[in-house]
């Protein structure tokens, strides 16, 4: 989990997020090509994980849903979010790998 909230934080400084439900949902349907992928908090409501998974599904790109929460998005980010698109396919493998270890 460490490493995977480590990689976010990596990602935020290098300027390869966008973050909230209406960015992360703009931004994979104006230019899917430029996502990664899609990472959602474990306490994101479910109601929000279906519409994130729908809009991504129609687009194509990929969603994980990680272990931590929006508390711990927030100790990493310094910004209470639930749903993160990374702008980098590399890196979402990365967080995506992390995060089944």
């Amino acid at each position: 989990m460490d490493k995977t909230l480590s990689t976010i934080g990596l990602c935020r400084r290098a300027g390869k997020l966008v973050y909230g439900y209406d960015a992360v949902a703009a931004e994979v349907k104006e230019r899917p090509s430029a996502v990664g992928g899609v990472i959602i908090a474990a306490d994101l409501s479910e109601k929000t994980k279906k519409e994130v998974r729908f809009v991504c599904e129609k687009s194509g790109t990929k969603v994980t849903e990680i272990a931590g929460t929006l508390d711990d998005i927030k100790n990493t980010m310094g910004k209470r979010t639930g749903v993160i698109a990374v702008l980098d396919a590399g890196l979402y493998d990365s967080i995506v790998n992390s995060n089944t270890h």
